[in-house]
C-alpha cells in the first residue's frame, strides 16, 4: 500500500503559502493571468508549470472565501506599461527594470505594476483610489523621490 505522503506533499507546498497569504490580508490582488496561453512560450513554459499558478490561484480563491477575505483577478494588460502616478503609458521591453516616467514618477517595474494591480482591483470591490506624492522620512530606506502613497475612501 502506498503512502499518501507524497501526494499531500506538493499540495502544501501551494495551498500553505496561500493560506498565509489570505490569513494576512483583508484583500488579495492578482492578475487574471491566461496560464494556458503562457505555457504556448516553450522558452517559459517549464517555469511557469513549475511554478504551479494555476494551482496557487485556486487555493487563493478557496481560503479567501473560507476565511471571508476579498480576492480579485485583475486584467493583466498594461500593469507594468501603465504610470502608477499619472496613468500615461511607458513602453518598455521585459529586461527594463525600473519604470520611470516624464511626471517623475521612478520606481521598480514590478512595484509599479503591483500598485496598478492594488488599483485596479479595489476599484472593482467599490473603492475610489487617488495617489498622491509623498516625501519620506530620511532613513526609512524610502527615500527615492515620487514614492507612492494609495489613500482609499468608499464609494456610497
Amino acid at each position: 500500500m502506498q503512502s499518501r505522503t507524497p501526494i499531500k506533499a506538493p499540495l502544501s507546498k501551494v495551498s500553505s503559502p496561500a493560506r498565509c497569504v489570505i490569513r494576512s490580508n483583508d484583500l488579495v490582488a492578482y492578475e487574471d493571468l491566461r496560464v494556458k496561453n503562457l505555457v504556448k512560450n516553450h522558452c517559459l513554459a517549464k517555469s511557469i508549470n513549475d511554478a504551479g499558478w494555476y494551482q496557487f490561484r485556486k487555493w487563493l480563491e478557496h481560503f479567501g472565501q473560507k476565511f471571508g477575505r476579498v480576492t480579485v483577478a485583475v486584467n493583466p494588460a498594461y500593469t507594468s506599461q501603465n504610470c502608477s502616478e499619472c496613468g500615461e503609458i511607458v513602453k518598455k521591453s521585459l529586461s527594463t527594470r525600473t519604470h520611470v516616467c516624464e511626471c517623475g514618477c521612478e520606481l521598480d517595474r514590478d512595484h509599479n505594476a503591483a500598485i496598478n494591480i492594488l488599483k485596479r482591483a479595489l476599484g472593482t470591490v467599490g473603492f475610489e483610489v487617488t495617489v498622491s506624492r509623498v516625501e519620506p522620512l530620511q532613513g526609512t530606506g524610502y527615500e527615492k523621490k515620487g514614492q507612492n502613497l494609495l489613500t482609499k475612501a468608499p464609494l456610497y
